[in-house]
């Protein structure tokens, strides 16, 4: 068709050729050394740390090519080879668009199928940091889906161990409390079964860093991909989507060389936990609670729940007045202005993260970005009603039907318990707290679960509308 443009596939040969509006590596690809490892690769690395990988790289640092692990699903590969590892990042802001194309991942390995070569790039000694999103799932030592990533990690210690070589630095950024001290217990754990030895040297000398983690990515689509080639010209398998905001926190712990990421916007600092705390208790908890709310009432993206204006008022006074007040002051940051860039971030339209994917493992998400917030409430005296209302909205998304009666697909690892004791519950909470096993000791606190049980019957006889306006007017009174 005339004037339409032309479509060029991504590849080392194709670089030069990409259109103006596509920024590509300046770097010579062939020269990259692999210094970094990442075990599961998914859309959120290759937006977020590949990114700061190639940053380094488009400054002249070379050391600090990545090595891919595939763990779970080989689709990647078979994008990505034909592709020579090369993906479009695209970063839509309200007003504007950025395509580049990121190629700091030189090799990209499908770890089932071919253990031998993963393990020898984990064991490389020019390999000085692995880093992990693995999910909250994977450090479970006694769950099946543990043994991989925990299981690799162990044998190339033991090789590194067994050959003189220093280790490596484990760095997760996967969305859990003090994360390094999880991947170590892990991995110690794990490692503890076959080799006490090994345990206690990978105790006594390999660094666990802990990091904080931030940029909304939503799934690809196939219209994700066609964007791309029609607005700017790339030909991509797999693109990644994402926002213009991104932010690394990473704990200044290391047993191997540190990889100059201060130099394109990481911050090292001596303690992550309050980075992590604001994060995940401001953000993910308001994850949680906008996917089951937007989800009963039949909407779809986080931008369609922010532009409702009782969802939207819910979403600020939840994180101002219940959530700020209870963390810890943040060095570098004033709260204010930090909630106000996440309300912006969660109404940006050009991103519209679907409310499936915030509701996905919500037993999980649920019991680390919500609950900590109403424990600390309850011991300092505080209103929590409208973090209550985030997990009574979670109970009865849990029943598998909006409030129109339409089906939801619970995508959680407890998927069949949690729906039956829900349905069976009703509008009492016990069966579930009973079933879900993340309450700790709130499933005792009598006030709570009476406070739980009177907000879900109000939410099965006004709705999650009303029951939001209710909420929010007593709230007001309160304050």
């Amino acid at each position: 068709m005339k004037g339409a443009r032309a479509v060029v596939p991504l590849s080392d040969d194709s670089l030069r050729a990409l259109p103006a509006s596509v920024s590509v590596p300046s770097y010579d690809r062939r020269a990259l050394r692999p210094g970094v490892v990442h075990m599961s690769v998914g859309s959120f690395h290759r937006s977020h740390q590949a990114v700061y990988f190639d940053e380094l790289a488009n400054g002249g640092e070379l050391d600090w090519g990545i090595v891919g692990l595939g763990l779970g699903r080989p689709r990647l590969r078979a994008a990505l080879s034909p592709q020579d590892g090369l993906y479009t990042v695209v970063a839509r802001g309200s007003s504007a668009d950025e395509a580049r194309v990121v190629g700091a991942m030189s090799r990209y390995l499908f770890a089932p199928e071919d253990r031998e070569a993963a393990l020898e790039a984990l064991a490389d000694e020019r390999t000085a940091m692995v880093t992990l999103t693995i999910t909250a799932a994977a450090y479970d030592v006694d769950a099946p889906e543990s043994s991989c990533a925990l299981d690799y990690l162990v044998a190339a210690l033991d090789r590194r161990r067994r050959a003189g070589r220093a280790p490596f630095t484990v760095l997760s950024c996967d969305n859990l409390p003090a994360n390094g001290a999880v991947a170590r217990a892990a991995v110690v754990a794990r490692a503890s079964r076959g080799d006490a030895r090994l345990a206690g040297w990978i105790d006594e000398n390999v660094a666990f860093p802990d990091s904080m983690v931030d940029r909304i990515t939503p799934r690809s689509s196939l219209a994700d991909r066609e964007r791309l080639a029609r607005e700017h010209g790339v030909l991509d398998s797999w693109p990644v989507v994402t926002e213009p905001f991104s932010q690394w926190i990473v704990e200044d712990r290391f047993c191997n060389r540190r990889p100059p990421l201060d130099e394109v916007g990481v911050q090292f600092v001596d303690d992550v936990k309050p980075y992590a705390l604001m994060k995940t208790r401001l953000l993910n908890a308001s994850h949680c609670a906008i996917g089951v709310l937007g989800s009963l009432l039949g909407l779809q993206r986080a931008d369609e729940v922010m532009r409702d204006a009782v969802l939207r008022t819910y979403v600020e006074r939840l994180m101002t007045a219940e959530v700020v007040p209870l963390l810890p002051r943040v060095p570098g940051i004033e709260l204010a202005e930090y909630t106000r860039t996440l309300v912006e971030r969660l109404s940006n339209p050009k991103i519209g993260d679907n409310l499936d994917r915030l509701c996905r493992a919500g037993s999980s998400k649920v019991a680390a970005h919500v609950l900590p917030s109403i424990a600390a409430a309850r011991a300092a005296g505080r209103d929590h009603r409208l973090l209550t209302l985030a997990v009574v909205a979670w109970f009865r998304y849990l029943r598998g039907a909006d409030e129109r009666g339409r089906r939801l697909v619970l995508d959680d690892p407890l998927a069949d318990a949690l729906q039956s004791a829900a349905v069976a519950g009703g509008s009492d909470p016990r069966p579930l707290l009973a079933v879900c096993g993340h309450f700790g000791d709130l499933s005792a606190d009598g006030g709570l679960v009476r406070e739980l049980a009177e907000a879900l019957r109000e939410l099965d006889r006004r709705g999650a509308r009303a029951t939001l306006a209710d909420a929010l007017a007593e709230h007001s009174v309160a304050a």
